[in-house]
């Protein structure tokens, strides 16, 4: 049976500035590094110098659209003070990716902050959405012309889970009161500069953006009847993966949804000895496409188009990426048939990258990179995709 998908569905892949560019030596996560990772970002994968290169990769593998990532610690290295060398350089790679007929698809937050904003309290500070709005205002303008795709926060629960509940990321707090804190001040970020953005293309008579963020959703699949696990589920599944979505929505502050899937959770997972937990990814991850179907037939609720912002696996085992593919490509058709109105579809990562805390071993990229050499090598399963791309259809 052959899958054919919507004409003009974006088939692309995505990538961070921080997990890519090397030596963002502003950045809060730069600083905290050099005292807690064996295995710092150090020059990643010198996108910033060699992104043409990748661009060009891109364009060969037939992708239509690339999602980054501005570098705010880039742009404002010391509070109130923007460096335009920077402003020009993300001009130049914006225009490079429409030199290789890929749509940009912009994120302005994703996880690192600038320096001098982490040590002012970061998220915690009540000005923090006024800092994040500014250097918005500042970007957009420089870039509106080129870009019709914004993604203000890359997903922020995760985020906060990390980073204020966990305090496994800088600035390493963990504390509810704390990351309910941040959590407003990161919401209040988003509404102001949705509006921000809003009003920039107004004012230049271009035509209205689409805005989002890109959320995070996971499966939370009870495989007990007892009735704690199912209210445990149902819980997590409400809190984590809509109840920001529907406040937003509600404030009619989304253009889009901008999804981000990857795996499901089973509870209890005690029980999943055997069969259930073999299909992993290097990350022990579960393989659950199934999970996506649901949450995107639950999505028609908001009655918005759904742009899958990230989907990916951790593996050396290209037989294995190339099946994850396929499977949730294919849960995209079925949701598309069942009315769900689907954009384009992402793949993470267009490279292997800095995995944050985890270091450089997660292999998530179509692309194979040498960190001894920095020579890129597309992977096998890349050459399928490409052909699905090519082709529009499985």
């Amino acid at each position: 049976m052959t899958m054919r998908f919507p004409d003009n569905f974006l088939w692309g892949a995505a990538l961070s500035a921080y997990q890519t560019e090397g030596n963002n030596i502003h950045s809060d996560w730069w600083q905290w590094e050099k005292e807690n990772l064996k295995e710092p970002s150090g020059p990643a994968c010198r996108h910033y110098e060699l992104y043409e290169q990748d661009f060009a990769l891109a364009e060969t593998l037939n992708l239509k659209a690339l999602r980054l990532s501005l570098e705010w610690s880039r742009i404002e290295p010391q509070e109130g003070r923007f460096n335009l060398e920077e402003l020009q350089h993300y001009k130049q790679v914006i225009q490079s990716l429409r030199r290789h007929h890929l749509e940009p698809i912009i994120t302005l937050h994703h996880f690192s902050n600038p320096l001098w904003f982490a040590q002012k309290g970061g998220w915690l500070n009540k000005r923090a959405p006024f800092y994040f709005v500014r250097y918005v205002e500042k970007a957009v303008k420089e870039l509106a012309h080129q870009v019709h795709f914004w993604i203000t926060l890359n997903e922020p629960l995760v985020y906060v889970y990390y980073s204020y509940i966990l305090g496994i990321w800088p600035p390493q707090k963990s504390s509810l009161h704390k990351a309910k804190k941040a959590l407003n001040n990161l919401i209040k970020a988003h509404l102001d500069s949705f509006r921000a953005i809003k009003r920039i293309y107004q004012q230049g008579a271009l035509s209205s953006p689409r805005i989002s963020i890109a959320k995070h959703l996971r499966g939370f699949i009870p495989v007990s009847r007892n009735p704690y696990w199912r209210m445990n589920a149902h819980l997590k599944d409400c809190l984590f993966n809509f109840w920001l979505l529907n406040k937003l929505a509600h404030l009619r502050a989304l253009d889009f949804l901008g999804i981000n899937y990857y795996t499901a959770e089973f509870l209890p997972s005690s029980l999943l000895k055997g069969e259930g937990l073999k299909n992993l990814s290097s990350l022990g991850w579960v393989i659950y496409p199934q999970a996506l179907l649901d949450l995107l037939l639950r999505s028609r609720r908001y009655n918005l188009d759904v742009f899958i912002l990230e989907n990916g696996i951790a593996t050396c085992d290209e037989n294995l990426r190339e099946k994850f593919i396929l499977s949730h490509l294919k849960v995209l058709y079925e949701a598309i048939q069942r009315g769900v109105k689907i954009l384009g579809y992402l793949y993470w990562s267009l490279m292997d990258n800095f995995e944050w805390d985890k270091g450089f071993s997660p292999r998530f990229g179509l692309i194979e990179v040498d960190y001894r050499t920095y020579a890129r090598r597309p992977r096998p399963s890349s050459l399928r995709y490409s052909l699905i791309c090519q082709q529009n259809q499985i």
